[in-house]
């Protein structure tokens, strides 16, 4: 049963991530990049001042939604998940270390495409009969789009529902229990023949605590993850910093190897990855998983965001997407190539390859520190896109089986914690590259109104900034008059209580 599973998904994945795919995914980010002209280069810095600066704000959202920097927490917890750590070992291990090239490419087009898929999310978002914000591409459709394309919407759902179960749920409960497994293993506290009974029941307990929060509403989900994204972050690059530090003098041979791998993946992997378009497509479909630029599933955490301004809030889609898939996929890439690690091209490989790049380096202590990083990493992912699944089913039903729908969420963790890892990831791939199909359509359609859309926010900008500067000019005007005056006056009574004291 198992494997004719696996032959059908690979028949499908071929053709999903085949030729078409590449040219879709390169072609809407090209094309959203050139009429937004390089929006994720020309307003960069603009990017990371506004958001950046959001972490350090405290505020409460209005009910049924979340603080900016909530939903852009839920929306990289989704993101900064198993994808930067065990998603890039199996992008180098099957297209060579030219994979990580490509993974950059796609995310420097990703960064417009992130962008305008949360601000059409937070334009053409609703409220539900409960007062909560709902958005996403389904809603961009809906309310975008023509009746003629509504059924785009629906299609979309409908593999949304399907995708969280693997890519948000599956994958990241397996790579859970591979961490915890290899860190127990590493100081003999579990042998191999109790690994099937305690994954069992680290897959109930993970299963409970995924429900819990996911059934405590929007809320909740915004206030764990508004705590547990910065320090799984900050803590991973601490520690996957230290490792480039350490290996310094190699850096220079890995990027070298990242470069000329993309374009020759043979010369590298001594002829075992041979194909450029593998390489290629590995890179892309990994970064895709990765930052989820593309897929749209971001743009949900962001619709429920409590603003007002679409493209300020769509600047947060180019930071996750840096942060993710520039900073810290690269920094994994880079652990597992200056570590020195032996790396078995041409076969799957995940967690454990990175985890290995780290007790090369610190040592066999370092696995349980990397088991914590990878556990927070995967479990702020199920909640992320435990939100994103709960969306598309009341999108295609209603608002009463969300809470079935997260109880059967929250059980799939036990099976991920129990089958096969490489099937795992090429089933997540396949429905990840179905899900992209109609957002990609719809961003294409809906080209048009990002650049409006962003054109008058920056024209408003211009406005109030002029309006700012003639105010300011206009009181320093009236100020160096006051001071005049007032010096003439001064002068003036100066020189006649003289003029009197001379006289007497």
């Amino acid at each position: 049963m198992v494997e004719h599973i696996a032959s059908i998904n690979s028949v499908v994945n071929s053709f999903i991530w085949g030729v078409p795919a590449m040219i879709c995914i390169l072609g809407v980010g090209l094309l959203l990049t050139v009429r937004t002209r390089f929006i994720q280069i020309r307003k960069f810095g603009y990017a990371i001042n506004s958001t950046v600066s959001k972490i350090f704000k405290k505020k409460d959202a209005e009910d049924g939604a979340m603080t900016p920097f909530q939903s852009v927490c839920t929306a990289l917890a989704a993101t900064v998940g198993t994808g930067n750590i065990a998603g890039v070992a199996g992008a180098i291990a099957l297209g060579g270390p030219g994979a990580v090239f490509w993974m950059w490419v796609s995310a420097l087009l990703g960064m417009c495409t992130k962008f305008s898929e949360v601000t059409l999310a937070v334009h053409f978002r609703e409220k539900n009969k409960h007062g909560d914000w709902v958005g996403g591409p389904m809603y961009y459709i809906k309310n975008g789009l023509s009746k003629k394309w509504h059924w785009l919407a629906f299609v979309y759902a409908a593999f949304g529902v399907l995708t969280v179960f693997g890519t948000g749920n599956a994958t990241q409960v397996n790579t859970i229990t591979t961490a915890i497994n290899s860190a127990l293993v590493t100081f003999n506290v579990l042998d191999e023949g109790s690994k099937g009974v305690f994954n069992l029941c680290l897959g109930i307990f993970i299963a409970f605590i995924v429900g819990l929060i996911l059934l405590g509403g929007i809320k909740r989900i915004g206030n764990v993850t508004e705590k547990l994204v910065p320090f799984m972050a900050l803590f991973y690059v601490v520690l996957a910093l230290g490792v480039v530090f350490i290996n310094i003098t190699s850096i220079p041979a890995v990027f070298k190897s990242i470069v000329l791998g993309a374009f020759d993946p043979g010369a590298i992997t001594g002829g075992i990855v041979g194909s450029f378009f593998l390489s290629l497509k590995k890179g892309i479909a990994r970064g895709i998983f990765s930052n989820e630029a593309g897929l749209g599933t971001g743009s949900i955490a962001h619709a429920c965001s409590d603003t007002k301004k679409p493209v300020k809030q769509g600047m947060f889609g180019i930071f996750e997407v840096f942060a993710d898939t520039i900073v810290i996929c690269t920094l994994t890439a880079l652990v597992i190539l200056c570590s020195g690690v032996s790396i078995n091209y041409g076969a799957d490989a995940g967690a454990e390859l990175t985890i290995t790049g780290f007790t090369s380096t610190y040592g066999n202590w370092i696995s349980l520190f990397t088991a914590v990083a990878l556990c927070c990493f995967a479990f702020s992912t199920i909640i992320g896109w435990g939100l994103y699944g709960a969306r598309c089913i009341e999108f295609l039903f209603n608002e009463k089986v969300i809470k079935p729908f997260m109880v059967v969420y929250s059980l799939v963790a036990i099976l991920g914690a129990t089958v096969d890892l490489g099937l795992l990831w090429s089933i997540a791939e396949t429905f990840n590259g179905l899900m992209s199909i109609p957002n990609l359509v719809a961003l294409f359609l809906l080209s048009g109104t990002v650049v409006k859309l962003t054109k008058d926010y920056f024209d408003e900008n211009k406005k109030k900034k002029k309006k700012i500067k003639k105010g300011v000019l206009k009181y320093e005007k009236e100020f160096k008059s006051i001071v005049v005056f007032c010096f003439s006056y001064d002068v003036y009574g100066i020189q006649r209580v003289s003029a009197v004291c001379g006289h007497a």
